[in-house]
């Protein structure tokens, strides 16, 4: 009997465990539908579309909260409602009961919503704000539909700083001679005057980031020196290990406007349904000399310059992306930016138009100004070097996370945070 009812409910609970996806504490969307999700301190205006560049950091107690945004292009609305979990300085869950850090019950619904108004592609735009919380630190956001935390849609990633320490920190060019024109350094102080640390040589637990993607981060970075009579910690190691690939600035495209070509679009196609925007053809950046380019280090802006509104205004166009390379064996190339999340996914996959000689991948974009790059994956290796170099005058923006977990304390608290921009003019 125990067999036969085991066999019958084998095909539900199949259905079951491909509906509902494993959480994963990254940023991630588990619903192709779920496109352009923002995260961001809240904006003194609502409309400016450079609010989205900032990253989803703000001080405990800050007046301004982050903001959330994501648009949902299955045609219905749907009651979606979100959950908070603390995560410690690696991202794994902390122990914390809820309790701990939220004021309120941890079940939000997302009330704030609005169906497209005058776009081809048809979407429903949600909005909501997250509630402060009582300790600083890693924090991953969960959406979810209906009242089934097991029905993700979303994950998100975003930090509470609760300042305890001061960072001093500046970049270069990497001090190794062979390394000077491919990397960049990151040299930094931590001063915890006034901040109690046991060990300062083993207290802290640092990340520096690039770029705002998470994989592109340093961790395990040992102290270089401790200047106890300073209260200073000095983060200036011999091997390199505080040294990032520079990679190149970032392709971007221009389409605030459907009505004319903006930068590198080459064709507009309008479609009844919808509208192809393609994009000039690129061409590998690993020759030549290195072009300095005004770009948002990866990141978008979400604008409809014939729009009130570009967050529910502006339409998703069909963006056709090309890449004039040899074809690659055992090889899968992808469009990356932030724009996707820095996902790899069906969604951004490119195929071999042996005819044209090039990768091609049609993909739905939100209009604006969007930057992007190309990446390879061989064997789980990731290779932009191959398509876009590596040049150490490249801009990009750092990020310095100082976490300690204080005495008695059962998680790691976020009690540092710079950022630090090299080769802007």
């Amino acid at each position: 009997m125990k067999k036969t009812l085991l066999l019958l409910l084998m095909p539900y609970l199949a259905a079951m465990a491909q509906k509902f996806p494993e959480l994963r504490y990254e940023d991630r969307t588990y619903d192709l539908n779920i496109k352009t999700v923002l995260i961001y301190p809240a904006a003194n205006r609502p409309d400016d579309p450079a609010r989205s560049l900032y990253s989803p950091i703000i001080k405990l107690n800050d007046d301004r909260p982050l903001v959330l945004e994501f648009d949902d292009l299955s045609g219905n609305y749907k009651p979606f409602r979100f959950k908070i979990k603390h995560c410690n300085a690696d991202w794994t869950p902390s122990v914390l009961n809820e309790i701990e850090y939220t004021y309120t019950y941890n079940d939000f619904a997302i009330e704030d919503y609005r169906g497209s108004f005058n776009t081809k592609v048809p979407y429903f735009h949600y909005f909501a704000q997250i509630p402060r919380l009582k300790i600083g630190g890693n924090y991953l956001l969960l959406v979810y539909e209906d009242t089934r935390p097991s029905k993700l849609v979303l994950t998100k990633r975003f930090m509470v700083n609760q300042p305890a320490v001061s960072i001093l920190a500046q970049v270069g060019l990497s001090s190794g001679i062979t390394e000077q024109r491919t990397k960049q350094q990151i040299d930094f102080d931590i001063d915890y005057n006034g901040y109690e640390l046991i060990s300062p040589q083993e207290d802290l637990k640092v990340v520096i980031r690039q770029n705002y993607r998470w994989s592109k981060i340093i961790t395990n970075l040992k102290p270089s020196n401790v200047r106890s009579f300073d209260n200073r910690v000095e983060y200036r190691p011999f091997d390199l290990s505080n040294n990032f690939w520079a990679g190149n600035d970032f392709r971007w495209f221009d389409t605030r406007t459907a009505r004319g070509m903006g930068v590198n679009v080459a064709e507009f196609d309008q479609q009844q349904e919808y509208t192809l925007a393609y994009l000039r053809p690129d061409l590998p950046l690993t020759k030549g000399t290195f072009v300095q380019i005004d770009d948002f280090n990866g990141q978008y802006i979400v604008e409809n310059r014939d729009a009130t509104n570009s967050a529910f205004e502006a339409d998703y166009l069909n963006v056709v992306f090309s890449i004039k390379i040899p074809e690659l064996t055992d090889a899968q190339v992808f469009v990356n930016g932030g724009f996707n999340g820095w996902q790899l996914n069906e969604a951004n996959l490119m195929t071999y138009n042996a005819q044209k000689e090039m990768y091609e991948a049609s993909i739905l974009v939100k209009q604006g100004i969007v930057n992007y790059n190309y990446l390879i994956v061989n064997r789980q290796t990731l290779d932009e070097a191959s398509t876009e170099g590596n040049y150490s005058t490249a801009t990009n923006d750092y990020e310095i996370f100082v976490y300690h977990r204080p005495p008695a304390a059962r998680a790691d608290v976020l009690v540092g945070y710079r950022l630090v921009e090299f080769g802007r003019r």
